[in-house]
Formats: C-alpha cells, sequence, structure tokens
C-alpha cells in the first residue's frame, strides 16, 4: 500500500519568491482598487503548479507570524539585518493566508513560531507514516531530510525544483542530515544574522562534523586542533552553543490536526468566479484550467 504523500508548503518563502519574481519586472498585477497581487498570485500559482508536479494525495502551509520569534529572545540580532518588506508586500501576508484558506489549503502558524518549527513537527508527528515533499528556498530544512522525506528548493519560474534526498544528502556533505545544525553551529548564518563561530568558515564546519560528529565532539577534542582553531572555538563558546540552539529546527509544536484534515481539496466554477471579482484573474485562469470549472458569470 502506498504511503499518503504531504506537500509542505514554506509559505512566507514562496510569497516573498514570487512577489521579488515579478516586482523586478513591474508587473504588480493591481486590484481595482490599486493593491498589488502580485506575490499572492505568484504563490498560488507555484502552489497549484507543484500539486501538478508532485502528485501529493495531501497539503499544509506553513507560515512566519511576523518577525519577531522565540529566537529573537535567544539572541536579540535574529535576522535584525533583513530589510523591511515593500510597502507593496505588506497587504499581501494577509491576503495570501486568506486566499489558501479560501482554496481549501490548511494554513498552520503562531505568534512567535517560525515555519519551518511547524513543517519540522509536521515531519515528526508522521514519521514512517507518510512521505513528504517541502518547498521552500531554506537550506536550514535539510536537517529534516529522512528516507520519506525530501526538500524541494525553488529555482526557476514554477516548474524547475532542485530535489534533495537523504541520500544526495549524505553523498554531498558525507554527514547525517540531523549533524547540519552542528555545522550551521560554527560557520553561522550571514542570512539569519548570527554569527557561529568568527573565522571558521563552512569548509572548515563541515570537515569539524565530520571527524567529531557534533559540536559536544569538537569540544571534547579540542586539545587536538590546531592553536589558532581551539582559541577562535574558546574565546566565542557561548555564541557557539547560541549559533546551534538557533540553527535547530523544533519539532515538538502542538499539531491539533488529523491527516484527514489535509486532504487535497477540489474546486469549483463558484470559487474561479470570486476570484476573478477580487482581481486575482491570473489564478482564477490557472484554477480554471486545471479543474475544467468554467468562469460563470456573476451578472448572468
Amino acid at each position: 500500500m502506498n504511503k499518503p504523500h504531504i506537500l509542505l508548503v514554506d509559505g512566507m518563502a514562496v510569497l516573498f519568491r514570487n512577489y521579488f519574481a515579478t516586482a523586478a519586472v513591474n508587473q504588480f498585477m493591481r486590484t481595482p482598487e490599486g493593491l498589488a497581487t502580485n506575490g499572492v498570485q505568484g504563490f498560488v500559482r507555484h502552489v497549484l503548479t507543484a500539486k501538478t508536479l508532485m502528485k501529493p494525495t495531501h497539503m499544509a502551509v506553513c507560515w512566519d507570524m511576523g518577525a519577531i520569534t522565540f529566537r529573537n529572545d535567544l539572541f536579540d540580532g535574529y535576522k535584525a539585518n533583513r530589510p523591511a518588506p515593500p510597502e507593496d508586500m505588506v497587504h499581501q501576508f494577509d491576503l495570501a493566508k486568506e486566499i489558501s484558506e479560501q482554496l481549501g489549503w490548511q494554513n498552520y502558524g503562531k505568534v512567535g513560531i517560525e515555519a519551518d518549527d511547524f513543517i519540522g513537527s509536521f515531519t515528526e508527528q508522521w514519521k514512517g507514516d507518510v512521505k513528504i515533499t517541502i518547498i521552500s528556498g531554506d537550506k536550514d530544512l535539510l536537517q529534516l531530510l529522512s528516507p520519506d522525506v525530501r526538500v524541494s528548493f525553488m529555482k526557476k519560474g514554477f516548474h524547475v525544483y532542485d530535489h534533495y534526498t537523504e541520500a544526495r544528502f549524505r553523498e554531498e556533505y558525507e554527514i547525517e542530515p540531523i549533524q547540519f545544525a552542528d555545522v550551521k553551529a560554527f560557520m553561522g548564518d550571514a542570512s539569519d544574522g548570527y554569527p557561529g563561530v568568527k573565522g571558521i568558515g563552512p569548509k572548515q564546519a563541515l570537515q569539524f562534523i565530520k571527524a567529531y560528529g557534533s559540536v559536544e565532539g569538537v569540544l571534547e577534542a579540542i586539545d587536538d586542533l590546531k592553536p589558532g582553531q581551539r582559541k577562535k572555538i574558546e574565546d566565542q563558546l557561548d555564541m557557539l552553543h547560541l549559533s546551534k540552539e538557533l540553527a535547530e529546527i523544533r519539532r515538538d509544536i502542538p499539531l491539533d490536526v488529523q491527516l484527514a484534515d489535509l486532504l487535497m481539496p477540489t474546486y469549483s466554477a463558484e470559487l474561479v468566479s470570486i476570484l476573478e471579482q477580487r482581481g486575482l484573474g491570473l489564478v482564477a485562469r490557472h484554477i480554471e484550467k486545471i479543474s475544467g470549472a468554467p468562469v460563470e458569470d456573476p451578472f448572468a
């Protein structure tokens, strides 16, 4: 018997990617009221195309709910270097969640918790019972890889992905996926704004984990390291431990959800017409195409 296949969507990652891809060529696709919908329409088309390509039986969309999370409580500088979103983007955060819900997709998010942590908790809840494909652009999610979990990074347009399996990760990195957070602890993450151990780059960080298995393994063998490496680590020991805590994806977020809640929805002519009226013509036409539902004239 085939296992159910859940598509887990990193909602904000898909929304941002589609906003900037279209904003770069001035395609904002505004409503009659002047509100941009480019990010939302691209987000929906991206997910619908992924559904066609990957053929999941179930789906959930996980969202970041604001810029401040528990990781900011751990480290003030976490993601502090990221610029504020463009004005034309801000209203699309709520609109994307609203349209997602209207399409019958289940949205998950909580203030103070990142989408990554919801995705990690989904992989833990049904470990061994389902297959999961994660759509994102965030390499941190590689630590969630397992025989039944793959991560698909968005690359070009709506159709091109870079798929990572557990086997591919092992071949490229020569460590286990769960050890990726230990690598990040040493090398840090410029995008997320934490430094790791300054002076230790990605190659050296990976070599440490290949040789010693974990942050704790490196510290146990610290007398075996070169004097310069040992000094960098000892001088920044607190940041090393903190960086690992920031890099680790949580898998213990309580999820009040049954698998049946995530079944893929069907789309009606009524929904297509509603989307047209809301100025989301590209989405409406895409749904009409894949569902065969004709657009109904609301004035007929």
